[in-house]
């Protein structure tokens, strides 16, 4: 990977107009060694001080705010993954047919009654990592963490309680109906329709992000003032990349950073796509965004590239794999998912006979099922690990995903995948096969929901895993401390007054 982004940087700003190529090579030799003996703290300090002391001296640096469209954190930086991930794959299909059985089953019944399935078919990953190794919950001595779920994403949630025992089938059957049935499900996260489940409201879009950035800064002034210990506490947010033009949404990002709230975390599900089309046509929503984040002062960790691209990086060792990727724009991004392997080699790898070599060895299959980075456990992973332990300023995970994933042509990557309410049975065949549930053909039709043994090895695991983070999360706990009222004579000094004039 280092080989392979020098080369790209010589070719494109590194060696443009250099005078002296020979000075330049011992430039970065030189940074080379400090990165190896010193390590990465060191050369952060000498390239921040260099540029203090350009300016210092009247040299003005060009401010390059984008990094290459590649992955923040390459594969040699990254973290074991700690989990068993044929059973979190497994947990996390059945959840992911569950979350679809709940709309697809309430549109059946209720025509119009809505929901979503392809916000949560995106970021099922996304969440899936946090639930099993981040999301602490409400345990002995601890608050627990604080979670905004993304509100199109409810169903997913409501699948996974679903799993771990804390709603019933009953429950999922009155999906939308929380007025009419009792004990039924808020279409988004709500505590006062669902006052034991959802702690915070995400609805309408931009609520979650900015109620999150003030959360965090409320967790601090607790702490700093020494009324409660939140010094371990984190707070989440998760997000579309839609849903970043919603003023609410980027609105304090700079209060985040000026308060240095490292206990904040986003995570913005990158599908590229919004309700109705694209977020981002001709250019790039991942770019933009790090642009305003970076700009705002927040650390940015980019999760684009899932471990199947982790080969290609590794032989491109002239730079055309990024040089293709920073070129293309998110519409040409959408084509590429809905369109065949074989367009894909032609049209992404085609244009230079060197990247196009990469990936002969590759099917035209292969091609078409590389992973993105947020549909990868381990990728997603060593961003949370790396967001976590960050210091001194928020983090903004910018993770790429595909809208509807898992729906092929029932919306995968589509611009209708937002509005798809219901699946035939077709659809719904393909869709168990690709995850592997048990649910035989003669009640495909009727798109039944499935939760496995109490005994199995998923739900141990699941509850095992909740378990050793603290319990269940969202949950959402009541607790109140009755104060004795003082004797009046207590407030004497009030009731008299002051015989003077008061100005109102």
């Amino acid at each position: 990977m280092a080989d392979t982004l020098e080369t790209y940087i010589d070719k494109t700003i590194g060696t443009n107009g250099d005078v002296d190529a020979q000075e330049t090579a011992e430039w970065r030799e030189a940074l080379e060694e400090v990165l190896q003996y010193k390590g990465p703290e060191r050369v952060r300090f000498l390239l921040a001080e260099l540029m203090r002391y350009s300016y210092f001296k009247g040299v003005r640096v060009p401010f390059y705010s984008n990094t290459p469209y590649i992955n923040t954190i390459p594969r040699e930086q990254q973290p074991p993954y700690p989990g068993d991930r044929q059973i979190e794959r497994r947990i996390k299909s059945i959840i992911r047919w569950n979350a679809m059985a709940m709309v697809v089953r309430a549109n059946k019944k209720y025509p119009g009654i809505g929901g979503h399935i392809s916000t949560y078919a995106s970021a099922a990953t996304l969440y899936e990592v946090g639930f099993n190794h981040f999301f602490r919950g409400k345990g002995q001595n601890f608050n627990g963490d604080l979670i905004f779920i993304q509100g199109h994403a409810s169903p997913g949630i409501y699948a996974r309680a679903y799993l771990e025992g804390r709603l019933t089938t009953e429950q999922l059957e009155a999906f939308r109906r929380e007025v009419e049935v009792k004990g039924g499900l808020s279409s988004y996260p709500h505590p006062w329709l669902m006052p034991d489940f959802w702690e915070f409201p995400t609805v309408s879009m931009g609520l979650g992000p900015i109620s999150a950035i003030y959360q965090a800064r409320f967790a601090r002034y607790l702490q700093d003032r020494g009324i409660k210990d939140t010094s371990n506490q984190r707070i989440w947010a998760f997000l579309g990349d839609g849903e970043t033009d919603e003023p609410e949404a980027l609105g304090s990002i700079a209060l985040a950073s000026r308060e240095k709230l490292d206990n904040l975390i986003f995570v913005v599900n990158c599908n590229l796509q919004r309700l109705d089309g694209p977020v981002r046509g001709n250019s790039k929503i991942v770019q933009e965004l790090e642009t305003v984040f970076r700009g705002a002062g927040w650390n940015v960790i980019k999760v684009l590239w899932g471990e199947d691209f982790d080969p290609i990086f590794e032989q491109d060792t002239e730079g055309y794999f990024i040089k293709r990727a920073d070129e293309i724009v998110d519409g040409e991004f959408q084509k590429y998912i809905v369109e065949s392997g074989a367009y894909l080699r032609e049209h992404f790898y085609g244009k230079y006979p060197q990247l196009l070599k990469l990936v002969e060895h590759l099917s035209d299959e292969q091609l078409k099922k590389m992973r993105l980075g947020g549909h990868d456990p381990v990728k997603v992973y060593a961003a949370y690990k790396a967001a976590v332990e960050h210091q001194g300023a928020p983090t903004v995970i910018l993770a790429r995903t595909i809208k509807g994933y898992g729906l092929g042509e029932a919306g995968e990557g589509k611009n209708i995948t937002h509005q798809q309410k219901k699946l035939n049975e077709e659809e719904m065949r393909l869709f168990r096969d690709r995850f592997d549930i048990p649910i035989p053909d003669d009640k495909l039709a009727d798109a039944p929901f499935y939760r496995p043994d109490e005994k199995s090895l998923e739900i141990q695991y699941l509850k095992d895993r909740r378990s050793k983070l603290g319990g269940f999360v969202p949950s959402r706990k009541t607790l109140t401390e009755s104060l004795e009222v003082p004797d009046l004579k207590f407030f004497d000094e009030f009731l008299g007054g002051s015989e003077r004039e008061v100005s109102t």
